[in-house]
């Protein structure tokens, strides 16, 4: 099944913006668009592979950066090997083309500027996946267990709202197998 999402950046002073992967055009004003990644149990399947696998496909070109997760307690929780979508294209393509995703990796959605008002839905979603906002201190601002539509749902009415700077997105249920909260704070080099 091809997969797709949709990001719609919604604001309070501006008007919503929806994107498609697959190569839609999107119909905003260039701050949407994102993907999505592999899960396990709800969400299609734990992938074995490993993250020096990973980016592959359509993604080799793609930067990496390794994305650590740091407790309040300063311990680290975990850490993938994320692909960089940092522009509009790649936001809009987002992991779509992915066929699976390393339970070690991961995609960091990267914004110019902090995004006041996201919403990823997961239309025709073969997999779910976590979805974490993450603001311009890098700090945790809200993080979804989002997992793949039902045999008759087409995932449209998943929506995940949130805020930030960078989305990062990881197999399902990754935050809550690494003990991952709200608060938490990302490390990485762009």
């Amino acid at each position: 099944m091809r997969r797709r999402r949709i990001l719609s950046a919604v604001g309070v002073a501006s008007a919503g913006a929806l994107a498609g992967c697959g190569g839609r055009a999107p119909a905003g004003d260039g701050t949407d668009g994102e993907g999505a990644s592999d899960g396990d149990e709800g969400g299609g399947g734990a992938n074995d592979a490993t993250a020096g696998e990973w980016p592959a496909g359509t993604y080799a070109d793609y930067e990496t950066a390794t994305v650590t997760v740091t407790g309040a307690d300063g311990e680290a929780r975990g850490s993938v090997r994320a692909a960089i979508a940092d522009t509009r294209d790649k936001r809009i393509l987002g992991l779509s083309a992915a066929p699976s995703l390393p339970d070690d990796a991961g995609m960091l959605f990267v914004y110019d500027a902090p995004q006041e008002s996201l919403t990823y839905i997961m239309p025709e979603m073969s997999f779910g996946i976590d979805i974490v906002y993450v603001d311009a201190d890098r700090a945790i601002t809200r993080i979804h267990n989002a997992p793949k539509p039902g045999p008759d749902e087409d995932g449209s009415e998943q929506r995940y709202p949130g805020s930030g700077q960078y989305v990062l997105e990881v197999p399902y249920r990754w935050t809550e197998r690494n003990d991952v909260a709200v608060g938490d704070t990302l490390s990485f080099q762009l």
